[in-house]
C-alpha cells in the first residue's frame, strides 16, 4: 500500500500571519516539522500541501530550496488540497499532518499508523479522543475514504479540516483511536499565537537538540513547569469553533 505524509500549511493564518517561516532555535517552524516526519520509516512520501495562493509562494520557495516534495493546490478547501496531493501521488494511504505542531513525536507517528494498518479500518487517530497533548495530532485515513469526503462533504467545517466528514459517519466509516494510558489532553503543544511560538523555542533551546519525543517534553515540563505558563489559558480548538460558526450560516443561507 502506498503511503505518504501530507503537512499542510499556510503562511495566511488569522492569528499568527507567517508562521511558518518564523524561526525556532536556528530553523524555521515548517523545517522543523518536515524533520519530524522524515523521522518516520512507514512512508513512501512525505508532501508539504500549501496553497496556489501568492501569499504562499515564500514557504513554497523554501520547501522547494530544501529539496521537499511540495504540492500547491486550494487555499480555503484543504480537503480539496490535500486529496489532490494525494493523487498527484497514487497515493493509498495519506498521514495528516498540520504544519503548526513542530513538536510531533515520530513515535507517536507510527503508533497511529501502525495502528491503521495492523486493523480494518478507513480512518485513525489520536486527537478525536484526546489523551495526548495539543501537538501530536495525526490522523491515518485510506485515500478512498479521502475520495468519498471530497465528493460529499458541504460543510466549511468539513472543507477545512479535511477529516470531520469522516469522522462524523461511523456508519460508513471504520474508526480507530489511539489512547494514551495518561490523559495529557490539557497540555498546548500547538502553534497557534505568539505565546505558543514562544513556549515552542523555549521547549528546543532547554532540551538543546533536534530531535526528541513526548517523554522528553514532559521530563522538562515536571522540572521546570514554569514553562508550560508560558501558553497557559490560550482556548484549544479556536479554528474548529470559527469552522463550526460558518457552519451555521451556511446552513441558514
Amino acid at each position: 500500500m502506498k503511503t505518504v505524509a501530507i503537512i499542510q500549511a499556510r503562511m495566511s493564518s488569522s492569528r499568527l500571519p507567517g508562521k511558518m517561516l518564523m524561526d525556532i532555535e536556528g530553523k524555521p517552524l515548517i523545517e522543523r516539522v518536515m524533520e519530524r516526519a522524515h523521522a518516520v520509516d512507514l512512508f513512501n512520501d512525505v508532501i508539504l500541501a500549501t496553497s496556489d495562493d501568492a501569499s504562499d509562494d515564500p514557504l513554497a520557495a523554501f520547501g522547494e530550496a530544501k529539496g521537499m516534495h511540495v504540492f500547491r493546490g486550494n487555499l480555503n478547501d484543504v480537503l480539496d488540497r490535500l486529496y489532490s496531493a494525494a493523487q498527484s501521488v497514487q497515493a493509498e494511504c495519506i498521514i495528516r499532518l498540520t504544519g503548526d505542531c513542530p513538536l510531533l513525536d515520530p513515535a507517536v507517528i507510527c503508533k497511529v499508523v501502525q495502528t491503521f494498518q495492523t486493523g480494518e479500518f478507513d480512518y485513525v487517530s489520536n486527537a478525536l479522543k484526546r489523551t495526548y497533548p495539543d501537538g501530536l495530532d495525526t490522523e491515518v485515513c485510506s485515500t478512498k475514504a479521502l475520495e468519498i469526503a471530497h465528493k460529499q462533504a458541504a460543510l466549511p467545517s468539513e472543507r477545512e479540516h479535511v477529516m470531520p466528514f469522516i469522522y462524523k459517519q461511523p456508519e460508513w466509516f471504520r474508526i480507530g483511536h489511539v489512547l494514551h494510558n495518561r490523559d495529557l489532553s490539557q497540555l498546548r503543544w500547538t502553534v497557534d499565537e505568539q505565546r505558543d511560538l514562544e513556549f515552542v523555542r523555549t521547549v528546543y533551546r532547554e532540551i538543546g537538540k533536534d530531535m526528541f519525543g513526548m517523554d522528553d517534553i514532559l521530563a522538562l515540563l515536571k522540572r521546570k513547569p514554569q514553562i508550560s505558563a508560558i501558553n497557559k489559558g490560550i482556548p484549544m480548538n479556536a479554528g474548529m469553533q470559527k469552522s463550526l460558526e460558518e457552519d451555521a450560516r451556511f446552513s441558514q443561507g
